[in-house]
């Protein structure tokens, strides 16, 4: 069965555009709400994150420096499945949004959908929002 691309928007209120960048694109960010260690190889392109006993390696394959960055995991077949982060300031409001993209079996789409949502809590909490 095919994975499905699924895209989820959170407000992230009044946080800097600085601090959602290191939290999505540094391992001292990353390492804070979305895995329990982050490594990062010496062309600082491929980073290891590692959750408890296990571990995924993830490539950048784009990034937009305060706006987007865009992973594949090593163990995909090929580039077609990613997970991305992309940063937006609202014109009204003037607050920050993270959108993120990442692609899931249909019968598994809902629990990666809650995984994301409680990983981003833990990044709220984290920032103070």
């Amino acid at each position: 069965m095919p994975k499905e691309k699924f895209h989820i928007e959170f407000l992230m209120g009044n946080a800097t555009q600085n601090s959602l960048w290191r939290m999505i694109s540094q391992i001292d960010g990353l390492s804070e709400w979305f895995a329990d260690e982050v490594i990062m190889d010496d062309t600082e392109t491929i980073y290891k994150f590692i959750w408890g006993k296990t571990g995924s390696e993830a490539r950048i394959i784009s990034k937009k420096p305060q706006s987007s960055i865009r992973y594949c995991w090593l163990d995909e077949e090929n580039e077609e499945f990613y997970f991305e982060f992309l940063l937006r300031k609202l014109d009204l409001s003037g607050d920050m949004t993270l959108e993120i993209t990442d692609f899931a079996q249909p019968d598994e789409k809902g629990d990666a959908i809650a995984l994301w949502e409680f990983q981003v809590d833990e990044m709220k909490r984290r920032l103070g929002i």
